[in-house]
């Protein structure tokens, strides 16, 4: 019998995986509009909490302003970069020419891009409460506790570099930070819910062969976390063609990308296999039972959507729709297999005589 306390926690838990997800699709949709720097400033918005609706509402030195700001607090990122021994991205950030062009002010980016933060926020709230409902765990599970305070540290590390996401103008290694960052706060998240909701349960028991399974599971979701780096890194090149084309010729930047598409496109067949063979395990060794066979299910349909929109990026040249959505079910998939994993994992073995 779970307490309701513990209750609480585990629906919020859930809630809170989907607001992330949500925090992921917004900036998705922020990333494939051209958005990121709709809001020159963080964490207000044009020294307002509600954006400007038009350019009349802004001071006429605006951009010089801004580009002001930008370039002091680059140079404080810069001077810490250098303490931590990292005086090379340190010198990138001072030369890179780009951070001191100004942005002209555009209301749908602006209002995209205060969308994005405003889901951002309610995930920083969410987050927050988990910390709170988790004490409920004190005498049977304090690691809830820790992981909890440690998902609020990362949340508050992932907004101030949010912030240095603005100030360097989308610099692409800090992007790819940002990114790497969410998944590992989606994966706390993910394995609280699961030890919370599993912690009163008996474990089940399977045959042996599910060792397979569990090895195999994980290295899949080694290959699907790599290629969810590839494709940042795909997103970042496409963005630095777009940038030298001046958002011209939009059907020509995939042929420019390089080599880094085509390992991209590669690593989705290898993925793609791994995942059907994970499906046909879960068949065999579940028989149909419970959440793991429906994990599995879910996986294959995330999988599918995934596969149709890396085809509607590379042959329909680069619809913001399909941008937004790809991100999406890629984190979604690494979700729904470390799910399948920390279900499988959780089941005991034995080797028959």
């Amino acid at each position: 019998m779970i307490a309701k306390s513990e209750n609480r926690f585990i629906r919020l838990n859930f809630i809170s995986i989907v607001v992330t997800l949500l925090v992921i699709l917004a900036g998705g949709i922020v990333r494939s509009t051209g958005s990121g720097m709709g809001c020159p400033d963080w964490p207000k918005c044009f020294d307002q909490y509600i954006p400007p609706t038009s350019a009349s509402q802004l001071p006429a030195n605006y951009k010089e302003k801004y580009v002001a700001q930008r370039l002091a607090k680059n140079e404080r990122f810069a001077k810490t970069l250098e303490k931590l021994g990292k005086a090379d991205l340190a010198d990138s950030i001072r030369h890179d020419t780009s951070i001191a062009q100004p942005e002209a002010f555009n209301v749908a980016n602006t209002w995209t891009e205060y969308a994005n933060r405003l889901v951002g926020v309610v995930a920083g709230f969410c987050l927050i409460l988990l910390v709170v409902y988790s004490f409920a765990f004190k005498k049977s599970a304090k690691r809830i506790i820790v992981l909890s305070i440690l998902n609020l540290i990362l949340i508050g590390f992932q907004g101030w570099l949010g912030a240095i996401v603005v100030s360097t103008n989308l610099t692409q290694w800090v992007v790819t930070a940002h990114m790497l960052i969410a998944l590992v706060i989606l994966g706390i998240l993910i394995y609280t819910y699961n030890y919370a909701k599993m912690l009163h349960k008996e474990r089940s028991v399977i045959m042996y062969r599910i060792l397979w399974l569990k090895g195999f599971l994980a290295f899949t979701i080694i290959i699907t976390i790599i290629q969810i780096i590839l494709g940042t890194e795909v997103r970042e090149s496409v963005d630095a063609v777009a940038k030298s084309l001046q958002f011209n010729g939009r059907n020509t930047w995939i042929g420019k990308v390089g080599a880094i598409f085509s390992y991209h496109r590669d690593l989705a067949i290898l993925v793609t296999i791994c995942n059907f063979i994970v499906y046909k395990m879960v068949i065999d060794r579940f028989s149909g039972k419970g959440w793991p066979l429906l994990t599995a299910n879910y996986i294959m349909i995330t999988l599918i959507v995934q596969i149709a929109t890396g085809f509607l990026l590379s042959y329909l040249a680069l619809p913001p729709y399909a941008q937004a959505i790809h991100v999406l079910f890629s984190m979604l998939l690494f979700s729904l297999q470390y799910y399948l994993y920390l279900l499988v994992y959780r089941t005991a073995t034995y080797k028959p005589n």
